[in-house]
């Protein structure tokens, strides 16, 4: 009896040492730090909670998007996207085809939104 117990709790032990190392690896949080340290691109986004702000890494850098509703003719969407990064000084090498590349990826999720960049990223912007 004792054995099969044991057998029991061992076998629950590896379902639940799996089911972590699942959760883990497809953590969006972990497989945006994993696409920052490649300097991949990667979109972390919550598109049905539009009060969260989205994630993007792309060449190494992290850019933070901050999402606002407004009304189009038909309904409720984002409208606007401010785009800034929490360490601008780190942004050496970054260029404008890089910029239009990411107001690409966000105006794919958001076709309605108009992109704004924060200083400096402004700097290097033209419409």
């Amino acid at each position: 009896m004792i054995i099969l117990l044991f057998r029991l709790l061992l076998f629950a032990a590896i379902i639940i040492l799996l089911y972590s190392a699942y959760k883990y690896l497809m953590n969006p949080k972990r497989k945006l730090e994993v696409a920052q340290e490649k300097k991949a691109f990667y979109f972390l986004d919550d598109a049905d909670n539009i009060q969260k702000n989205f994630l993007i890494t792309y060449k190494g850098f992290i850019f933070e998007g901050e999402k606002y509703v407004g009304t189009t003719e038909d309904s409720l969407e984002v409208v606007n996207v401010i785009v800034y990064t929490h360490q601008p000084e780190q942004l050496h090498g970054f260029e404008r085809k890089d910029l239009y590349f990411l107001e690409e990826e966000i105006l794919m999720r958001y076709p309605y939104a108009k992109v704004e960049w924060k200083h400096p990223i402004n700097r290097l912007h033209l419409h």
